[in-house]
């Protein structure tokens, strides 16, 4: 079920982080108390393979969170981007599959934050881990909100 905001998201419980892209999804997840999130595996897209929003299904599965929250791609004027369509459409495909709840938040500027906190690494490595650390971000602004509503 998608949530127009935070208001009705868990309050507690492990949640999942997405930084949805076409071809690598980035996937970070909190600890029940929420004080620590971690990276994951980014999930990526394969031809004739499951879709990326089955794969982010069997991950909240098998991480046994209580909530979903999407990065959504905004220009800095605060105006969605074009591919805040396409996540919205994982979204809604989503679900289907389950009946967590599933919020979004602004995920401006997060991949610079995300390659900022990596600090220097190879190219290679930001390639290979920077989705995932993005939504490491994108999940920390998220537990932020969330505990402003208290």
């Amino acid at each position: 079920m998608i949530l127009p905001n935070f208001n009705d998201f868990p309050r507690v419980g492990r949640i999942i982080g997405i930084d949805w892209g076409a071809r690598r999804t980035g996937v970070a997840v909190s600890d029940a108390s929420r004080e620590f999130v971690f990276p994951r595996p980014v999930i990526l897209a394969r031809r004739g393979g499951a879709s990326i929003a089955r794969q982010i299904a069997d991950v909240a599965i098998a991480e046994q969170v209580v909530g979903i929250v999407f990065g959504l791609p905004c220009h800095l004027d605060g105006c969605e981007s074009e591919t805040a369509m396409s996540v919205r459409a994982c979204a809604t495909e989503l679900c289907t599959y389950t009946d967590l709840p599933i919020a979004f938040i602004d995920e401006t500027l997060t991949s610079h934050a995300a390659q900022d906190e990596m600090g220097r690494v190879r190219v290679s490595d930001i390639k290979r881990e920077l989705d995932s650390e993005s939504a490491r971000v994108i999940l920390e602004n998220a537990i932020a909100v969330i505990r402003r509503l208290k």
